[in-house]
């Protein structure tokens, strides 16, 4: 599991008799394709983080999907303290289908494209102080969401305008634009929303209409670069509340469209009847015809999405 770049850091002298065992060390995930940033510099600013701290680590990297989620689940049954996903929020949701369930904490150092998880949860954008947070926090419960019989999902699902924007910025965008990859996406979709039949159904109620967007949200944030941008998603959003916040969003056009973007940046959620807001612990979303879904900000395939909630389905490193 070591890396060329990375050494054991040495014992406190006060500690250096005390036995190392897994349960002092923590499993770094590092996904060397995730945002633009050079892979050999995070993995030495890593390594001298952790080395300060007095930290025990190990490094792996990934070579492709699903590996995050076989080292996760690795570290949990070799005993590990916690596995730092290192990367952006699809190496986040690969990690947390490994932990989940497992009671080993998840810790977060944000090096992607849009980086949702870390941000919503308070985890700052540089390496030294994301460390900081993974040795020295705390693990605090935060609810999942899963599409049911499949992955895991920390901040949201989602069909419709939404979808379409994360199959539009592909990874060939996102290595080349970063952040603006969606920005890009998002104004190509936006100039003509899509209108999608939807039947909606959360606890039992069954509701039908016309919409661009169905998003069912654990976080409450969708965050920008630069932060200045960041926009509430619903009025109630909250990942320790055991529920999943339904946003329903079927503009008649484009200015309407961005007048509910800035309604919602403005966190003035009522007064627009095209705007619609549940809660639910499970929720099932059909289409006429079939549209495009995603989880995290990556491709899932197309409707019906089922999703339900899972509360406290994993302990994250935060600050204290």
């Amino acid at each position: 599991m070591d890396h060329p770049l990375v050494r054991e850091s040495p014992a406190p002298r006060d500690r250096a008799l005390a036995p190392v065992t897994n349960a002092d060390r923590n499993l770094v995930v590092v996904n060397p394709a995730a945002g633009q940033h050079d892979t050999e510099r995070v993995l030495r600013l890593l390594a001298g983080a952790f080395s300060v701290r007095h930290a025990g680590f190990d490094v792996v990297e990934t070579g492709g999907p699903g590996d995050a989620v076989r080292f996760a689940r690795e570290a949990a049954a070799q005993g590990y303290r916690a596995v730092v996903a290192v990367g952006g929020d699809g190496t986040v949701a690969e990690v947390i289908a490994g932990l989940a369930g497992t009671g080993v904490p998840l810790g977060i150092v944000p090096k992607g494209t849009g980086n949702q998880v870390a941000f919503n949860l308070g985890i700052p954008r540089g390496v030294e102080a994301a460390v900081d947070v993974v040795v020295n926090g705390v693990a605090a419960p935060m609810d999942l969401g899963q599409v049911i019989g499949g992955r895991y999902f920390a901040v949201a699902a989602g069909t419709g305008w939404d979808a379409a924007i994360v199959h539009l910025a592909t990874r060939e965008l996102k290595d080349r634009w970063g952040f603006g990859a969606y920005v890009y996406a998002a104004l190509r979709v936006g100039i003509t929303p899509p209108t999608t039949r939807y039947t909606i159904t959360a606890d039992g109620e069954t509701l039908e209409m016309d919409a661009s967007v169905v998003l069912t949200a654990n976080m409450g944030l969708i965050v920008s670069n630069p932060p200045a941008l960041n926009m509430r998603i619903s009025p109630t959003g909250n990942h320790r509340d055991g529920k999943l916040d339904v946003c329903i969003l079927a503009p008649r056009n484009a200015p309407h469209a961005a007048r509910m973007a800035w309604r919602m940046y403005r966190r003035r959620f009522g007064g627009d009847d095209r705007m619609i807001y549940l809660q639910a612990r499970e929720v099932t979303v059909e289409s006429d015809p079939p549209v495009f879904t995603e989880t995290d900000g990556e491709p899932l395939g197309e409707t019906p999405l089922r999703v339900r909630s899972v509360p406290g389905g994993i302990d994250v490193l935060v600050r204290r």
